[in-house]
């Protein structure tokens, strides 16, 4: 392997790591900062369980009343047709 192949190698290591790390921090630093907003997940998207379904991605059909996705804390008010429904606990949080 010469000298150039080694450069090329590592700088594109270097920027998936990089975008990872990035990518990563940034869904940590959002945990907290976030609600449940139902109402507006498309079919097969939702985070958790509902009245309509057993489990995470299950919706069947588009906007279901019951379904939520967690965003970011403001965000679902300015949604329509979306509404919070409760605060996003720790354990909804960690099933996602």
């Amino acid at each position: 392997m010469n000298q150039t192949d080694m450069t090329i190698r590592t700088a594109i290591a270097g920027l998936l790591a990089l975008g990872l790390a990035a990518t990563t921090t940034s869904a940590f630093a959002a945990k907290g900062d976030m609600e449940k907003c139902a109402g507006i997940a498309k079919a097969g998207l939702n985070d958790c369980a509902s009245a309509g379904n057993s489990c995470q991605g299950h919706t069947t059909k588009d906007n279901e009343k019951d379904a939520w996705i967690s965003v970011p804390k403001g965000t679902c008010a300015k949604i329509a047709g979306g509404t919070v429904v409760a605060k996003a606990d720790k354990d909804d949080m960690k099933k996602m």
